[in-house]
């Protein structure tokens, strides 16, 4: 465990790296002027060639550019770090023909001795730094910034969409804004950093030439060398600086190539650079390895470069343990501050309600399989397609499933979740049924049709064409349960017609009458009041198929009285031809049962407005007489093959109707008014409460 005043001395260096960094800085320019000794030059270039290893590692290990956005900025501080070591080292081979141990052991083993190799190898390196790696990454940053700057528009509109729509909060877009303005900050500001590099190169080559001009003059002019001698040394001492300063000042190029072809802080320099530079300790042990290895070349300052990989090596493994330690610190920080928290179980699934759904039991299964010739699930899209065109409602999907619990034959329909109806079929048979009801000597198993109630027997298939001769109708069982849900959503159309569904169908009005739509909604009437008017529509199996109709009438309708049973009753005037054709026969004549006059009045007299609408109250002796009078006209009707239509005035047609209601659902009650012209009507009898 680290001693408290080693803890001491890193936190102190830590909270004053700013400071430091002005220092270093201003060391690089001191090294400009004041002359350094050759021990000390190669203890800086050892520094530069660790720090460009440093930052090529870091570069591949950052997933965004902004992880690293202190790079432009390092960039330049180590451009300025390379020219000072240039002007230390020329200082030094101009002066003393020599500089440093590092210098001449790139001249003497790198090279091999050898000037022209050295000068080739330099060149080599001096052109892929500045024609490929350069020139590459300056032109990855800059079209990078111009699509930045040409996307940030976009992006913005982006960000603020997603804020108002609640999905980020206020922080989180501002958050998310100025990462964005820092990523185009970054790119320009690579794009302007390459250009040190570039220079850099160029720099690189002026120098040398000059060394070895100038080393050249010194040595034959001054210290009376011959030319082949003062060739000899300068050009090895300055190939040798040369390719120092441009294998390290390669490895940064080669770093801003990677970091701009895959920005980011709130502090200084000094603090993004300990911040960001620490980030990485795992990248601190192959850089102490690599420079130990080059430590250990022949004519190396072996203890330079030992001692530096030591530290290297130490001050990784003391980031790693910092990082395990703050890690664990936080962990159970966390796990005191907060109790044990346990995820809640998802319960909004439950809250979705099919609207219309059919369980089968399991012999019923082979009728949804189509590889065993079922049809049940196609045909069940036909139906949806049935509703619409006949009835002018938009069905839903319907959801079938298998309920073990149901008989193995049996199936049921439900409604929004709830048990409806339910049904038995006979897999293997099919149902004959008698229309006339005058057939009874059927080989077969008695029952009844489900969805009219006629009588019917399950046939076997050997059979169906006798049963055929003598006129029955023979259907199979996916035609039985397809009949059977038709008229189930026929009967309850008025409650699968939800506001959803009604906006759906004013959206289909409005797209070639949006004139009319924009007139009703939502100023004059609202979508629920619409929604109520269809539902009351349906409820009597008045089809809404034609929807411009009957928005028209109630545009008009709304401005005599907004009450939903006038609007109604409106509405239905306008659909008289429909009405009317849908209870006439193939004669044209509409065969009805005419309620007394002195009834109507009597009738008319007890309506009362309630909050569920207009009712007539009467006493339950009185409604008694009337159920069991109409009762008795509706037999006769269907003893003569009608189907039970009354006809009443305009005024009591709706309260007669809720009258009827419980006790003759399928009743159809309508008024003088919603008879079309040409429609004859037959009257079939009276309901009285008088004999005579």
């Amino acid at each position: 465990m680290a001693s408290p005043a080693k803890n001491n001395l890193l936190n102190f260096t830590r909270h004053n790296m700013d400071l430091l960094i002005g220092g270093l800085v201003l060391s690089i320019i001191l090294m400009i002027i004041v002359p350094l000794s050759p021990s000390l030059l190669d203890m800086l270039l050892t520094i530069n060639i660790a720090l460009a290893l440093s930052v090529i590692l870091i570069t591949m290990f950052t997933v965004r550019p902004l992880e690293f956005s202190v790079f432009p900025s390092l960039l330049l501080i180590t451009t300025l770090y390379r020219l000072a070591l240039n002007i230390s080292s020329t200082r030094l081979i101009l002066g003393d023909a020599q500089a440093g141990k590092i210098i001449s052991a790139f001249g003497d083993f790198v090279v091999g001795g050898n000037f022209i190799v050295g000068f080739i190898v330099f060149i080599i390196i001096t052109v892929v730094q500045f024609v490929v790696i350069v020139s590459g990454a300056g032109r990855v940053a800059e079209v990078s910034a111009r699509f930045t700057l040409d996307a940030m528009p976009g992006k913005q509109m982006s960000i603020d969409a997603e804020f108002n729509s609640g999905l980020i909060s206020e922080t989180e877009a501002r958050n998310k804004r100025e990462t964005l303005q820092k990523e185009a900050d970054f790119f320009g500001a690579m794009d302007g950093a390459n250009k040190f590099v570039k220079g850099d190169a160029i720099t690189g080559i002026v120098i040398i030439i000059i060394n070895i001009i100038g080393g050249i003059s010194i040595g034959t002019l001054q210290k009376g060398m011959s030319i082949l001698e003062a060739v000899q040394t300068y050009s090895l001492l300055t190939i040798g600086d040369g390719l120092v300063s441009q294998v390290p000042a390669l490895l940064i190029s080669t770093a801003s190539g990677i970091l701009v072809t895959r920005t980011t802080s709130e502090s200084n320099f000094g603090q993004e650079l300990s911040n960001q530079f620490t980030n990485f300790p795992k990248v601190l042990f192959p850089v102490a390895g690599a420079v130990f290895v080059m430590g250990m070349l022949p004519q190396m300052p072996h203890i330079i470069f030992v001692l530096l990989s030591g530290v290297i090596a130490y001050t990784g493994y003391y980031l790693i343990k910092e990082q395990k330690d703050e890690l664990i610190e936080q962990q159970e920080i966390e796990a005191q501050e907060q109790p044990p928290h346990r995820e809640p179980e998802d319960v909004f699934s439950y809250f979705q309600v099919d609207p219309l759904q059919i369980e089968i039991g399991y012999n019923l299964i082979p009728l949804t399989d189509e590889s065993q010739g079922g049809d049940l699930l196609e045909r069940l899209a036909s139906v949806r397609r049935q509703c619409a065109s006949e009835m002018g409602i938009y069905v839903r999907p319907i959801r079938i499933c298998d309920n073990l619990q149901l008989s193995p034959n049996g199936y049921v329909f439900k409604l929004r979740g709830e048990d409806m109806i339910t049904g038995e079929l006979m897999p293997g048979h099919y149902m004959a049924m008698d229309p006339t009801g005058q057939v009874d000597n059927i080989k077969g198993v008695s029952t009844t049709e489900p969805a009219f109630g006629l009588p019917a027997w399950w046939i076997n298939p050997e059979d169906r064409d006798e049963v055929e001769i003598k006129g029955l109708t023979v259907v199979d069982n996916s035609t039985v349960i397809v009949t059977h849900i038709t008229e189930f959503i026929k009967q309850y159309a008025h409650e699968l017609l939800g506001r959803q569904e009604v906006k759906e169908l004013i959206d289909v009005v409005k797209e070639n009458n949006q004139a009319l739509v924009d007139e009703l909604l939502p100023d004059t009437l609202s979508l629920g009041e619409i929604q109520k008017v269809l539902h009351n529509l349906l409820k009597e199996r008045v089809p809404i198929r034609d929807m411009v109709v009957i928005l028209e009438t109630l545009a008009d309708g709304v401005r005599l009285n907004r009450d939903i049973d006038f609007l109604t009753d409106h509405a239905r005037q306008a659909m008289a031809r429909t009405i009317s054709r849908q209870y006439a026969g193939q004669d044209n004549v509409i065969r009805i049962v005419t309620i007394h006059p002195k009834l109507e009045n009597m009738l008319l007299e007890s309506i009362q407005q309630t909050q569920l609408g207009s009712y007539p109250v009467l006493e339950p002796k009185l409604a008694r007489q009337i159920m069991e009078k109409l009762q008795q006209q509706t037999e006769d009707l269907a003893v003569q093959g009608a189907a039970p239509v009354v006809l009443c005035s305009p005024q009591i047609r709706l309260p007669f109707k809720r009258l009827t209601q419980r006790h003759f659902p399928q009743l159809v009650v309508l008024s003088l008014n919603e008879i079309s012209p040409g429609v004859e009507i037959e009257a079939m009898g009276t309901v009285s409460l008088d004999e005579d």
